[in-house]
């Protein structure tokens, strides 16, 4: 148990920045399970537009130093790889190069 004024003001610091952290990596879940469902019922506008938000809610959080920048990056890329694999299998061009040549 903290003592001092100090400590007693570090831990309530503490407590406001792990809610608000906690509540931004949960909003970026939501956001997350959204695209996701968006994606699975093959509803490419849909999964494009949960994309676009999804990413600004990570660059957002990554700005705030929530999660970190390159954090942020990954999961923004690989989303948009599976984005753009329903979009190749929607337009029919589901081959490799390697079938092709």
């Amino acid at each position: 148990m903290a003592h001092s004024l100090s400590a007693k003001k570090r831990i309530r610091q503490n407590e406001k920045r792990r809610a608000r952290n906690r509540a931004r990596k949960g909003v970026i879940k939501d956001q997350t399970r959204a695209f996701t469902t968006a994606l699975a019922s093959g509803d490419v506008g849909k999964a494009e537009g949960e994309l676009r938000k999804l990413t600004q809610r990570l660059d957002r959080t990554a700005a705030k130093h929530t999660i970190h920048k390159n954090a942020a990056a990954r999961k923004r890329s690989r989303l948009t790889k599976r984005l753009n694999v329903m979009r190749k299998a929607k337009a029919g061009g589901g081959g490799t190069k390697a079938a092709t040549a």
